[in-house]
């Protein structure tokens, strides 16, 4: 819809860019108003990764919009040249991209046309999002664009968008997701030969693994692209924010620095409940569910064989202790269990369940954690929230064991059991306060999916969990 010229401002003696809508469209009322909404929108956008407008007017019946000009190149033309970019090259690049967007949502906007041609690297290292020209405001405007229509770059186009449903915030962090894809594989998930054909493949076909593209990408980061990528995007990160939030940790870990810091292990304190009474199962409803990606099943693998030795050491070393029904004396099987989401049925969409693989990495630096909430009675916020664990299959757990950062203990769960990541659930374990490390015996229901269940937080008013290990006493 426009030309882009490099120019010169005269009165300032300095290079400046003119976008100038083709005369063409001039006379067209809805190109007209989308590109002087450009003008307007790009304006009060003042931030160090998004291209700032300095001007706009009309010469000779022709509009025009003055920017300030980016020597460089854009991030296409940079990922061209340069093929698959360094891990943590591509999640610097991909960061001050999510801060500029994360602006410009909190301003109200959805850029919608988020692709490495829009994004442009000056010499001097600077990244700035540019080409605001189908972006859409928060607060519909009638007669611009409305449902129905579908614009934007098929590579790049989230599955709502191409199906012409209502955009939001979690359209751009799909769009995003694609870029960090293209960065790290070198080539886009989804290509065909129009435009209708890649969108059909962005709605319909699963997300290829990343992993298989590119192994050196760690699990943690893949499971990053995984769920900026979810088809539904209520699935998505529930914020740019949020997103860049788990680039920033990534970008550490591929720096090599503890993520997060490290925390006083004491596994000394050990806490051992007896079993339940038989509970009658209780349904809640899930608000949400995830899909399961394929880079789980990688994750589960490569960390099988240290979860083992952590149920072996860490469960066999307090167990030893314990007679029956207290403990057992370290004669069950390991179970792996895998952290796959978060379960608040009553939650506003701030729990971050990608954090749910950290639960079961291996790692007892990593965690899950709760948002900090304001008021230390939780009861008056939800009923509680928790942490869901895949088996793989229906086993029948004898025990059930929580680690956590001392500074995360304190909250007060049990352990519930289903066939299903969205319930109903029933009730397997006594309720109880959770220390730096307590071991949960057991009813001895079966299922695929269990729950580490939370009901009360503790002083610190958030809840971590940094590794569920899990045994059983049956085939």
């Amino acid at each position: 819809m426009s030309d882009v010229f490099r120019a010169r401002d005269t009165q300032l003696d300095r290079r400046i860019a003119i976008k100038i809508l083709h005369r063409r469209l001039a006379g067209d009322p809805e190109y007209l108003e989308r590109f002087r909404r450009e003008a307007r929108a790009v304006a009060r956008l003042s931030h160090p990764n998004i291209v700032t407008v300095i001007d706009r007017g009309e010469d000779d019946g022709q509009q025009f919009i003055v920017f300030e000009h980016v020597d460089g190149e854009n991030l296409k033309e940079f990922v061209q040249r340069s093929g698959r970019l360094p891990v943590r090259r591509a999640l610097e690049l991909t960061l001050a991209v999510a801060d500029g967007l994360a602006f410009a949502h909190r301003q109200g906007l959805v850029h919608r046309d988020v692709k490495p041609q829009n994004v442009l690297l000056s010499r001097e290292g600077e990244v700035k999002v540019t080409d605001f020209g189908i972006a859409r405001s928060l607060e519909v405007e009638h007669g611009v664009t409305q449902t129905g229509t579908v614009l934007g770059t098929g590579e790049y186009l989230a599955p709502e968008q191409a199906s012409g449903k209502p955009v939001s915030p979690a359209t751009d962090v799909y769009s995003l997701g694609v870029v960090l894809w293209e960065m790290l594989a070198g080539e886009v998930p989804f290509d065909g030969e129009n435009f209708v054909a890649v969108a059909l493949r962005h709605v319909n076909e699963p997300l290829p693994d990343l992993r298989e593209v590119r192994p050196d990408v760690s699990p943690r980061l893949a499971a990053v692209v995984d769920r900026a990528l979810a088809k539904d995007p209520a699935h998505r990160f529930p914020s740019m924010v949020a997103l860049a939030q788990e680039l920033r940790a990534c970008l550490a870990e591929a720096e090599g620095e503890a993520v997060p810091p490290p925390f006083e292990d004491d596994a000394a304190r050990t806490l051992v409940t007896r079993p339940a009474p038989a509970s009658v199962p209780h349904v809640r409803r899930r608000r949400r569910s995830r899909r399961q990606p394929l880079a789980w099943a990688l994750i589960a693998l490569a960390v099988a064989g240290a979860a083992f030795a952590s149920v072996v050491l860490l469960g066999g070393a307090s167990h030893r202790r314990g007679g029956p029904g207290g403990g057992g004396g370290g004669g069950g099987s390991a179970v792996q269990l895998r952290g796959i989401t978060d379960y608040d049925p009553q939650g506003d969409g701030g729990e971050l369940s990608s954090t749910a693989p950290r639960a079961t990495d291996g790692s007892q630096s990593t965690y899950w954690a709760t948002e900090t909430y304001n008021t230390q009675d939780w009861g008056r916020l939800k009923n509680g929230l928790g942490l869901v664990l895949d088996a793989g299959r229906s086993v029948k757990l004898s025990q059930l064991t929580v680690t956590t950062p001392t500074f995360g203990s304190g909250f007060t769960a049990r352990v519930e059991v289903g066939a299903s990541q969205a319930g109903p659930f029933t009730v397997d374990s006594a309720t109880t306060t959770v220390g730096a490390k307590t071991t949960f015996s057991l009813q001895g229901k079966s299922g695929r999916y269990w729950v580490v269940w939370l009901t009360l937080l503790g002083p610190d008013r958030t809840a971590r969990i940094s590794e569920v290990t899990a045994t059983s006493n049956h085939s």
